[in-house]
């Protein structure tokens, strides 16, 4: 089975209340789409990052986000990650706001996870940022993990 990384805006899109605004009302019906019916086909991981940023904000909300994470195992932090992070943040020029994307890009790398789940279309799932990373991995011999939106991922499954 294939492996998904769930990055924080997936809860984040399932547990809030339904927007008026497109494209947002959009990306939350098919969030909610994929997570009813296409998440049962891929192992489903998390991570502490995603844990820490969920908790954090609205404390309604964040207890409405919490729920889609408890069934999800957590990736261990592996010690590489420190420096992979700060590469990450360099080659991608995050600002300092941003730094946990490039968590969860790297934990997504060093597990070797088919797909990282997310719709930050900023910092992740980002076609020039692909590219780069594409690059980077290649030449580092790193892991290229796919990274993608709901949308794209319901597009994958048969």
């Amino acid at each position: 089975m294939q492996t998904v990384y769930i990055e924080t805006t997936i809860p984040s899109y399932l547990a809030a209340h339904t927007s008026r605004q497109e494209p947002m009302a959009s990306h939350q019906r098919l969030t909610q789409e994929w997570w009813k019916q296409h998440r049962h086909r891929f192992l489903l991981y998390t991570s502490a990052f995603v844990r820490g940023e969920a908790a954090g904000g609205d404390a309604g909300a964040a207890k409405r986000r919490m729920p889609y994470l408890d069934s999800l195992p957590d990736l261990d932090v592996p010690v590489e990650l420190d420096q992979l992070e700060a590469e990450l943040i360099r080659l991608f020029q995050l600002p300092p706001r941003a730094a946990t994307d490039a968590s969860h890009l790297g934990m997504a790398i060093l597990h070797r996870m088919d797909y990282l789940l997310t719709w930050n279309c900023t910092h992740l799932a980002n076609a020039t940022l692909q590219k780069d990373l594409h690059e980077y991995c290649l030449y580092h011999k790193l892991h290229y993990p796919i990274v993608c939106t709901p949308e794209t991922l319901i597009q994958l499954t048969p």
